[in-house]
């Protein structure tokens, strides 16, 4: 039987007494308080936003509305009823909040008004509802709920009644896909409804659409917007057909008074997202991406005149990723457009805040000025009059908190310090960036992490951390799920690389992992983890151990069968043979991009890169997790993978969640997730 350790034990008997904190545990991480959504009021002198914090005695997450000056204070706490109170949005007038509350039971449309009194509900509907927005007008509120097509919501709630009911709970598909992502496909789609604020009767804009709109399952409020007059709504929506095999998504208007919905984007076959119109009507914005089959591609802020639909801007030059956007500005002239948007961009392990100028018709003249660098920088908000903007701002070290700044960037202020007094007693390094040449010789970065209690004098073993995707990023952030302080927290030094395939370093080093998951992207980890070790000297090249998640788990297994340099791997999520994996997972476009094809337009292709193909050469003791409810990567790859293990008499433990998909989010699951990776790191990187 394996030894039981303790978590900070083992290595944490080489650190000095006189640290400046603590290390970080499980119970601080699930502690820490998330702050999200701040939404500024029309006059530019408040923020309302949401806080969410986890109820230990319940295992159940409280969510509560709270607001705060812009011109700084202390923040009040507006709803303090037990549940989800969340997606605040201010009425025209700001005199109104409208928001997402569970207190009733099902998630409605609450109001709450600012000079006094109680929340009231405005909908009262037998299904749940999500992401309300006020019309310009305020006359109507627009939200998304999850229907039958054709079926009003009590219709769909008879007949979820009557299928519960049932003795038999018997599926049937006639088409693919008939699950996605930790879910089956029950016949329900996310609908767009549109509610009379005095009435709170909601009518249904999208009644006949079979697909989701906002596009399931990820797809929030951002995929919807008003004109300026009201009358029309934009939305996002699935492909019509193909739905497995297509990335395609495209932008849809409808009239709010109800009518048949119009299809802006049909000539492009890549992905359509975020609709928003430009403050005087005369434009609609959107990203966008140009390749058919590809999730990944780059996504471009687009700006269409609406009278004739013809492009007038677009971030082509930029060359990385646009992730949101909000418009500042824009008035109309006879024959010019000028408008201002500032946008969230995917910036080389950063997420940075640009601010986009144009003057239309500008044909390829982009500009763009980098506002706000480092860390994490999200959910960016205008505020007039003052000509500040307002968003979320995090980093390794730091859970996001609101900030403000003025536009150009300057004056950069924090209104909100929810998670101070938790972080305040703990050691919690930064994340350090370092270069080095890649496989071509090209740039390529990653970051390092000291552990708490760093004395360069010391040794530490080394923990490589392997990001997702394929195309993803490790990022200078605080990740609820895989926390770099937590990893580093028992006395591991944590080394994370973004080989090519990462997103922010410009498309071309994105596209190539396609067809390569383990040719140059292997060298890259390596290169990088060597680079580390000659670079960093406390670094103890004798005891590293490799963990990975998703494409991740995929390398960390292929890793498995081409070096003995570990002492130890962690697999989650990860796939063990891809053949099989084609055949059992829903987003059929991923895979046939990726591998160039199926596996019988290319079976050597599937073969020579499926870490089953290696098995023989398995030795490295490796701990495998994998959930129940994943579809993206099923939970037989994680069992085919433990099970060569245990055949080929290899040190090995499987990890299984019956309650969980691709990511483990329960707070218990969690406390085990952490429980069981740091015992296994502690036995197999313990001193020598």
């Amino acid at each position: 039987m394996r030894p039981m350790l303790g978590i900070l034990a083992i290595l944490m008997l080489t650190t000095p007494l006189l640290a400046a904190g603590r290390p970080m545990t499980i119970d601080d991480l699930l502690a820490v308080k998330s702050v999200s959504d701040p939404q500024v009021s029309p006059d530019g002198q408040w923020v309302v936003y949401v806080v969410s914090e986890l109820d230990r005695a319940t295992d159940k997450t409280n969510s509560d509305l709270w607001l705060v000056s812009t011109r700084g204070g202390d923040p009040k706490r507006l709803t303090t009823a037990p549940g989800a109170d969340n997606h605040p949005r201010w009425s025209p007038d700001g005199k109104t909040i409208a928001f997402t509350s569970t207190r009733g039971g099902s998630s409605q449309i609450w109001l709450l008004p600012l000079d006094g009194g109680e929340a009231r509900p405005l909908t009262k509907l037998p299904i749940d509802v999500a992401g309300p927005i006020w019309s310009p007008t305020g006359d109507q509120i627009a939200f998304a709920a999850e229907v039958y097509p054709g079926k009003t919501p009590d219709e769909t709630a008879a007949k979820d009644k009557a299928k519960e009911a049932g003795k038999s709970k018997a599926l049937v598909f006639d088409r693919l896909m008939i699950r996605h992502w930790s879910a089956w496909d029950t016949g329900k789609r996310n609908h767009v409804f549109v509610a009379d604020v005095k009435t709170g009767e909601a009518v249904d804009l999208t009644p006949k659409l079979e697909v989701n709109t906002p596009p399931a399952p990820f797809g929030g409020s951002e995929e919807y917007a008003f004109s300026p007059d009201g009358k029309e709504l934009a939305f996002t929506a699935e492909p019509l057909k193909d739905h497995a095999w297509s990335t395609n998504t495209d932008i849809w208007i409808v009239p709010t008074q109800g009518g048949e919905p119009k299809n802006l984007m049909a000539a492009n076959p890549g992905g359509d997202a975020q609709p928003s119109f430009s403050p005087d009507g005369t434009r609609i914005a959107c990203l966008s991406q140009a390749r058919a089959g590809f999730e990944s591609d780059l996504w471009v802020l687009t700006v269409r005149n609406r009278a004739d639909g013809a492009i007038e801007y677009q971030s082509k030059a930029l060359d990385q990723p646009v992730l949101s956007y909000q418009w500042a500005s824009g008035r109309s002239h006879e024959r010019t457009f000028e408008g201002r948007i500032f946008a969230v961009v995917d910036d080389r392990g950063t997420e940075s805040i640009l601010e986009f100028i144009f003057t239309a018709p500008v044909k390829n003249a982009n500009q763009s000025y980098v506002q706000v660098k480092g860390g994490i920088n999200t959910a960016v908000q205008f505020a007039q009059p003052e000509e500040e903007i307002v968003f979320l701002r995090g980093d390794a070290a730091h859970p996001n908190e609101i900030y403000k700044a003025k536009t150009d960037g300057k004056g950069l202020t924090p209104l909100t310090n929810h998670n101070g007094p938790l972080l305040s007693p703990l050691d919690l390094a930064k994340a350090e960036p370092f270069q080095f040449p890649g496989a071509d010789g090209d740039q390529v970065s990653g970051w390092l992490i000291r552990p708490p209690g760093f004395d360069p004098k010391q040794k530490y073993p080394v923990l490589f951390l392997i990001h997702g995707g394929p195309q993803g990023a490790w990022h200078d952030e605080w990740h609820a799920r895989w926390n770099y302080a937590m990893f580093a927290a028992p006395g591991y030094a944590v080394v994370a690389i973004n080989p090519r395939g990462s997103t922010g370093y410009g498309q071309k080093f994105t596209d190539q992992i396609s067809q390569d998951w383990t040719g140059r992207v292997y060298d890259d980890l390596m290169l990088g983890l060597d680079h580390a070790l000659k670079e960093y000297p406390f670094l103890d090249a004798s005891r590293i151990a490799a963990a990975g998640g998703s494409y991740g788990g995929f390398m960390v297994n292929w890793i498995a069968g081409h070096t003995d340099r570990f002492k130890a791997l962690i697999s989650h999520a990860g796939v063990f043979d891809l053949t099989s994996k084609y055949g059992t997972t829903e987003e059929l476009w991923f895979p046939e991009w990726e591998f160039g094809g199926t596996p019988w337009d290319k079976p050597e292709h599937y073969r020579d890169r499926s870490p089953s193909t290696f098995v023989k050469n398995f030795k490295t003791p490796t701990l495998v997790i994998h959930g129940a409810l994943d579809f993206r990567v099923p939970d037989a790859q994680g069992l085919g993978m433990f099970t060569a293990l245990q055949r080929r008499g290899v040190a090995s433990r499987y990890l299984f969640f019956p309650d969980e998909g691709h990511w483990i989010v329960k707070p218990a699951n969690r406390i085990v997730w952490w429980r069981e990776i740091q015992g296994w790191l502690a036995e197999h990187l313990k001193n020598q």
